[in-house]
């Protein structure tokens, strides 16, 4: 039987030192709106209309000492995350936070890939999704970028843990291949094995779509960020610009050439 949620991106979530900035500059940019969440203090949810598409909370000191940083953070649907977890240690992942439950929510585990790119699992509570995933509309995540050391393991990883099918191979020339992975047939995101110049670590992006990416650079710049690479056109014809948000968190735009 085809498990819908196993395996499918449920979220996107900012921690950030300033959420107030947080909050102006995505709306500028991408436009979102950001609404609290009801029950659960200090926390906002994003809103592209009247959809949820992702949150945020603060960044606080203690969090910060624990080994968090200004970051977006990608989750991923499973139908059991303590067995989830269990079979990424098997993996060879490794576990930050365990397995908790939120009420009304869900059970999350904040967790990351034998390379060290972290992510995290949610086994929610409520609804559960009753078709494959569509092609993302404008102010919705519409692509998730894995930069990894080391590509062949990372599609076995997430291949076993996930079910992702592996679809087409991009060859980049010097850059290597750029992997393509999604479900049901249905292009989801890629992974590549990033440079040796290249000064992060292993880690996921997420692409917000946009209207207008000329336009939403600009208001980048404007707002305090930072275009780290583009605007430019990719395999397909679409384009994409990656960038940093005031606070130093890393995300990147897409426009659809359709």
């Amino acid at each position: 039987m085809t498990d819908l949620l196993h395996g499918r991106f449920v979220w996107s979530e900012l921690m950030t030192p300033d959420t107030k900035a947080a909050e102006t500059f995505y709306t500028r940019v991408v436009g979102w709106t950001a609404r609290p969440f009801p029950g659960v203090g200090g926390y906002t949810v994003w809103h592209a209309g009247e959809k949820g598409i992702g949150g945020m909370m603060a960044l606080t000191p203690e969090a910060k000492a624990a080994g968090a940083s200004t970051a977006w953070t990608i989750y991923v649907g499973v139908r059991n995350a303590d067995e989830s977890v269990t079979r990424l240690k098997a993996l060879g992942g490794k576990v930050f936070v365990p397995p908790a439950t939120i009420p009304n929510v869900g059970r999350f585990t904040i967790v990351a890939d034998p390379q060290g790119a972290v992510f995290a699992m949610l086994q929610p509570d409520g609804p559960q999704p009753t078709g494959p995933e569509e092609p993302a509309v404008v102010r919705e995540v519409s692509w998730r970028e894995l930069a990894t050391t080391d590509l062949a393991v990372a599609k076995t990883f997430y291949t076993e843990l996930f079910g992702w099918e592996m679809l087409k191979p991009n060859d980049m020339g010097p850059l290597g291949i750029y992997q393509e992975y999604g479900r049901f047939g249905q292009p989801l995101g890629g992974m590549y094995k990033k440079p040796a110049e290249m000064p992060f670590p292993p880690h996921w992006l997420i692409y917000a779509r946009v209207s207008d990416l000329d336009a939403a650079v600009k208001t980048v710049a404007a707002e305090g960020g930072k275009v780290l690479n583009g605007p430019m056109e990719v395999p397909g014809g679409d384009r994409i610009a990656q960038c940093l948000d005031p606070q130093g968190a890393a995300f990147a735009l897409h426009q659809s050439k359709v």
